[in-house]
């Protein structure tokens, strides 16, 4: 499992969106070098500061010693204590449950489509009209 850096991943996150464009986050994460050349660069035009948030957001970006800044948190605590089954049981839950939610979206959408055509139904058949 790869080591996970002390900084947090919320500050870098608002620090990239907020000072990106002058490397900001890149001087909190310690890549002085790379932050003075997004400084220099109005990041990168642009394009560098848009990749970087994105890495951020996706916990993909790594500190000056190469670890993922990962963690929201990091005065929470790592999961690291947590037996590997129990995080296997957890991501399963969590995929079933999503799947759940998908399938009542999609069953509530079907009610809706047909209780509007079947109002249109019912209007059409009242007395006094032709269908």
């Amino acid at each position: 499992m790869a080591k996970i850096s002390e900084k947090s991943r919320a500050v870098t996150l608002v620090l990239g969106l907020v000072l990106g464009m002058f490397g900001g986050h890149r001087f909190y994460v310690g890549k002085i070098g790379t932050g003075l050349l997004m400084l220099c660069t109005a990041g990168g035009l642009g394009i560098w500061y848009l990749i970087d948030n994105i890495m951020i957001a996706s916990g993909a970006f790594r500190d000056a010693q190469g670890l993922l800044i990962t963690r929201w948190d990091p005065e929470q605590g790592e999961l690291a204590g947590m037996p590997q089954e129990l995080m296997d049981e957890l991501y399963a839950l969590r995929t079933e449950v999503n799947e759940l939610h998908e399938r009542v979206d999609f069953a509530e959408r079907l009610l809706s489509d047909r209780s509007g055509a079947g109002e249109e139904t019912k209007a059409s058949l009242k007395p006094g009209r032709e269908p």
